[in-house]
């Protein structure tokens, strides 16, 4: 008896960890984005693996990951982060440190998509939106959104220091390459703060990315700082929204593994097949922003390509976010915006 008991609690522990291995848990921002990786990356991959993909939602809760690292309970085994934050978690070894030749991405990357703890899913953009249903004139960038006389009416942007601050600068007359130069100083960001003040009774603040659509569908707002990808999803379900591409700013969503994962093979097996360019042409389909995989845009529609913040017409006079200034400054900035956008 009790040899077959030990064999029972053999076979449960097997089986357990067989079923472990057979299953992947994959956090994602929720929303538009969500839906595009469900039809473009986990269903593919569980067909093509046999695996069940567990699909969760996070909205950067960094200290929620920080913990789980910390006290050796990662249930979490790739994580889709915003640059920013997987820069401030790869210091503080939230990461593991990715092993590109164990990746195996045959196709080459946008520049700038490879960084020590995370890879590039895609390229998106933070832009100037507006309903064309509802201004007669057209903006032309972040100096006609501060421009409360000849666009009367609520403006939108994210409540956020991150972007709030460089849009302030480039609607003052700050050129996008030297945005992050005059925003490095005391003066530069005094400076932000002050143009922010002269809209501020105007803002209706925006944290969640379906808002920004939403409010300018309703005509609460006339413009409105915007995803992209969001904007675009809008226009296909038939609303008359518009992008101005002039100033925007772009960064990547990345792959990132939780330090600590059990199911460490299976996380790159995953981030693997994402990265191959029939999977990242499927999700731009779906979500309007540029493929990480360059090798995805020649397989495109060439309308939806010229719509991408990867387009060349769209980057003309864009600013890539700058990953390493929020990093260092990102905390103090932050602080300083929460206390400025509360007082009245």
């Amino acid at each position: 008896m009790p040899n077959l008991r030990l064999l029972s609690l053999l076979s449960l522990a097997v089986s357990a960890n067989l079923s472990a291995a057979d299953q992947l848990t994959v956090i994602s921002y929720g929303g538009a984005s969500k839906a595009a990786q469900v039809t473009a990356f986990y269903r593919p991959f569980e067909a093509s693996t046999g695996k069940k993909l567990i699909a969760g939602e996070w909205n950067g809760e960094m200290a929620k990951l920080k913990a789980m690292v910390l006290t050796n309970s990662v249930s979490w085994d790739v994580l889709d982060i915003e640059d920013n934050d997987l820069s401030r978690g790869c210091e503080e070894g939230l990461f593991e440190e990715l092993d590109y030749d164990r990746l195996q991405i045959k196709e080459p990357l946008v520049a700038g998509a490879k960084s020590e703890c995370g890879v590039a899913i895609f390229v998106w953009s933070n832009v100037l939106a507006y309903n064309a249903d509802k201004l007669a004139t057209a903006p032309t960038g972040w100096k006609d959104f501060w421009d409360l006389k000849k666009f009367p009416g609520k403006r939108s942007l994210r409540k956020s220091a991150r972007g709030s601050l460089e849009f302030a600068l480039m609607a003052d007359g700050v050129p996008p390459s030297e945005v992050y130069q005059v925003l490095s100083t005391p003066a530069g960001v005094d400076r932000a703060f002050a143009k922010l003040d002269e809209i501020k009774p105007s803002i209706q603040w925006w944290e969640a990315g379906a808002q920004p659509p939403q409010y300018l569908i309703a005509g609460d707002v006339v413009m409105s700082s915007a995803y992209n990808g969001r904007i675009h999803a809008a226009k296909t379900s038939g609303a008359n929204l518009k992008i101005v591409w002039n100033g925007n700013l772009y960064q990547f969503d990345t792959w990132a593994i939780p330090k600590g994962t059990p199911n460490l093979d299976s996380a790159y097996e995953f981030i693997s097949f994402t990265m191959r360019p029939e999977q990242q042409k499927l999700y731009t389909e779906q979500m309007a922003y540029g493929p990480a995989n360059t090798a995805a845009v020649g397989m495109l529609n060439k309308d939806l390509a010229s719509e991408l913040p990867t387009a060349p017409e769209n980057m003309k006079n864009a600013l890539q976010m700058d990953v390493a200034f929020w990093t260092d400054h990102g905390e103090a900035l932050e602080e300083r915006f929460i206390a400025w956008s509360s007082r009245r």
